[in-house]
């Protein structure tokens, strides 16, 4: 007679054959779609709020704007992904900037740009407040005078007679500027200085009304239709590879020392609180056509890879033993053994 532990052994090992039978081959697609569909269909029956707390989904979320935003792959990928994208970009005359991005949306996006007053007002105002506008304006003020002069001095120099008197004047310019100088003043531009928030003030209304009626959005749209029909590789004139590379890590940087930071956290808090406030009455099967998920997704994205997995762990003997760990308790518990023996 059969010994109850002998049964139970052949019986794990059908059971281990037939499990891996089950995620072998053409079956493991039946299986897969059989059990998304019985999965969705449990989802089906759960709403979201009664198993998921906001409190629960805040720390998670949290941990994951914490764990991946400072993901040693994420910072080596930035780099190395800015580089081959230049590298790409400066060699691609297959696309224009018209093919990979649509007019519409960014005529919508400057519309709306140009279209928020009330954010161009209050830049205007705060940008007539700081102390360094003045000098700024000064140094703006000069560049244009000494351009002026210089201008009127090679003109003048074409005219007999003209270019003597012109250099008489320029040159005293220069000698009230160097005295003007020496005093720890800058000529015309200290003049401007003094007066350059009041003038900025004065002009905002002349700069909201640019704003508001002049053609900017026109003009605007004409510089993107004149890159949209040029390709991809002509993006490259406006700045090199190095550029575009240190351009990325500084944005990761900002990024990365700014996830942990409290306000931040509030932000993500919100976040979660309003998910719930649209979605928390919803099943979980409901909120998988909102993520633009569907059953069918699921089981195509888990075959896409899961086969080949599953098929290297069968390989290399690891499928059959993991299977077997888990079952073996089972078999080889008390309770089966003694119902294997008759009692």
């Amino acid at each position: 007679m059969t010994e109850p532990r002998e049964i139970a052994e052949k019986l794990l090992d059908l059971q281990v054959d037939f499990i891996v039978a089950e995620v072998s081959g053409d079956r493991f697609a039946e299986v897969i779609a059989r059990d998304v569909r019985d999965v969705v269909g449990v989802a089906d029956t759960i709403i979201f709020r009664d198993v998921v707390e906001v409190d629960q989904a805040k720390r998670t979320v949290a941990n994951i704007v914490d764990l991946i935003g400072g993901s040693p792959v994420l910072g080596t990928m930035v780099e190395a992904l800015a580089g081959s994208l230049y590298a790409d970009i400066a060699s691609n005359t297959d696309y224009t900037l018209g093919d990979v991005v649509d007019r519409e949306p960014v005529e919508a996006l400057l519309e709306k740009i140009f279209g928020m007053h009330q954010a161009q007002e209050r830049i205007l105002e705060r940008l007539t407040e700081s102390p360094l506008i003045a000098t700024v304006a000064a140094k703006f003020v000069d560049k244009l005078v000494d351009d002026f002069m210089e201008t009127n001095k090679q003109i003048a120099g074409k005219i007999p007679g003209v270019g003597s008197l012109v250099s008489m004047g320029t040159n005293a310019a220069k000698s009230a500027r160097k005295a003007a100088e020496k005093a720890g003043g800058s000529f015309i531009g200290e003049m401007a200085g003094k007066g350059a928030q009041f003038a900025l003030k004065r002009t905002n209304n002349a700069i909201r009304e640019m704003l508001r009626d002049a053609p900017v959005h026109d003009a605007a749209m004409e510089f993107w239709d004149l890159h949209a029909g040029e390709p991809v590789a002509g993006l490259k004139e406006y700045l090199s590879q190095q550029d575009l590379v240190d351009l990325a890590l500084i944005i990761y940087r900002i990024a990365l020392t700014t996830r942990n930071k409290e306000y931040v956290g509030v932000l993500v808090d919100q976040g979660v609180e309003v998910f719930f406030e649209k979605y928390g009455d919803h099943t979980l099967a409901a909120l998988l056509p909102e993520l633009g998920l569907s059953e069918q997704v699921i089981a195509e994205e888990i075959l896409r890879y899961g086969p080949a997995v599953v098929e290297a762990a069968k390989r290399n003997g690891v499928l059959a033993k993991l299977i077997r760990e888990r079952l073996e308790p089972f078999f080889l518990s008390e309770p089966v053994l003694a119902v294997l023996a008759g009692n």
